[in-house]
Parts: C-alpha cells; sequence; structure tokens
C-alpha cells in the first residue's frame, strides 16, 4: 500500500512504541494494563496507517472531465461566491471527507497555478456551511482554456494542519497529487457556471478517479 509521505514519522512512531510494549510483554515485563496498552497502540499504529493510504487514481481519458479533488461524500452542490479568484459567481461543489477516507487531495484539472493563499480560522465540524467561510483554510486557484477553476482545502473538527504543494506559475496535471489534510476535513472546487455538473449530493467520489463535471468552452 502506497503511503502519503506526511504520514512516515506517524505510522514509525507508533509501531515502533507498540513494538517495544509487546517485547516487554514477551519478556514477562508487565501485566493487564500493558497488554491492553500494547493492543491500543497496534491499533492506533494500524488507523494511522490506513488514514494515510495514497492510492493511484485512474482518471477517465477524457481530458475535458474534471475529477474529485478530494474523497468522501458530496454534501454541497450550488452557487456560491467567490470573489478572491473565481471572481464573482461560481458553482460550488463540497465533498466532506470522514477520518475514514483518503485524505490526499489531487488536482481536478490540468493547468497553470495562478492563485495560492493560505488563510488560519476555526475548526468547526467540516460539513456544516460557516466550515466554508470560517475554518482554517488553504485556496489553490488553477487557470484553463475554458476557465478557471478554484480548489479550496478546508480543516475540520479534528484537522490541525493543511499541506498544499504547487506553487503559482506550476503547470499541474490532472489527477496527480495538490496536497494532504490530516484527520477529518472538507474540499470545496469551485467551477464556471457554464461547465456541465455530473455528480449530485450524496454521491460517495473517489478522489482523482470520479467525475464531477465536464469542461465547457464559454460562448461569446
Amino acid at each position: 500500500m502506497k503511503l502519503a509521505r506526511e504520514g512516515y514519522p506517524f505510522v514509525a512512531a507508533g509501531l515502533l512504541l507498540a513494538g517495544i510494549l509487546w517485547a516487554g510483554i514477551w519478556a514477562g515485563v508487565g501485566g493487564l494494563w500493558t497488554t491492553l496498552a500494547a493492543w491500543t497502540v497496534t491499533a492506533l499504529a494500524l488507523f494511522v496507517l490506513w488514514f494515510f493510504r495514497n492510492p493511484e487514481p485512474v482518471s477517465p481519458p477524457d481530458a475535458s472531465l474534471v475529477v474529485a479533488p478530494g474523497q468522501g461524500k458530496v454534501i454541497v452542490i450550488d452557487e456560491a461566491d467567490e470573489p478572491t479568484f473565481m471572481r464573482g459567481r461560481a458553482r460550488r461543489i463540497s465533498i466532506f471527507l470522514s477520518v475514514f477516507d483518503v485524505h490526499v487531495q489531487r488536482h481536478p484539472v490540468g493547468g497553470t497555478v495562478a492563485h495560492r493563499t493560505y488563510r488560519p480560522g476555526t475548526y468547526a465540524v467540516a460539513w456544516l456551511d460557516k466550515a466554508s467561510d470560517d475554518n482554517e483554510q488553504a485556496s489553490l486557484g488553477i487557470e484553463t482554456p475554458e476557465g478557471r477553476v478554484l480548489v479550496r482545502q478546508i480543516a475540520g473538527l479534528i484537522a490541525r494542519r493543511i499541506i498544499t504543494d504547487p506553487s503559482e506559475g506550476e503547470q499541474v496535471e490532472r489527477g496527480l497529487r495538490l496536497g494532504l489534510i490530516r484527520f477529518g476535513s472538507r474540499v470545496d472546487l469551485f467551477l464556471p457556471l457554464h461547465w456541465e455538473v455530473l455528480c449530485s449530493v450524496g454521491d460517495r467520489v473517489r478522489v482523482g478517479s470520479s467525475v464531477l463535471a465536464r469542461r465547457i468552452p464559454e460562448v461569446g
């Protein structure tokens, strides 16, 4: 199983501590509480290993299709004001990531990174509407020939660290890694209003693979 690089220290620390506890038990040191601690630490280490998994996506061959930047459940599809990069009304698709979902984000489209910002904030539950406005977040804007796309990584109740890989001016490809949010979060995707939406609220989507929309050239 491929692992996100940010998970290496957590997994190594958990497995090392679990190994020490189990070695003590096999050596006859400790009792019931040591055994309980060993099982607990082992379970946490395995959970962290699972959390930081980084599966390779299978993106559709049609380059006009927009893939999911995050893995989880689509909780919102609406119109929203996005003045920082979209410069007006845009189609917003919000994906909620539980602690059991893949937390690596991937580029929904290919293009040029023309906008990159970070904003500290609160840590409300990520599925609440106010999370999009109030929570810690990082935004990445991508220029494409058919219009602008903004991906917003939003921290949740447990998340305390957002990682965004590309820099402004960098060329990015659809399906490649964008970044990572640790331990429960939300990803908002902003698209031009004239693009065709191909998903529905309630859909479960896979990062880098599931189709959310189709890029359509603007007329006029």
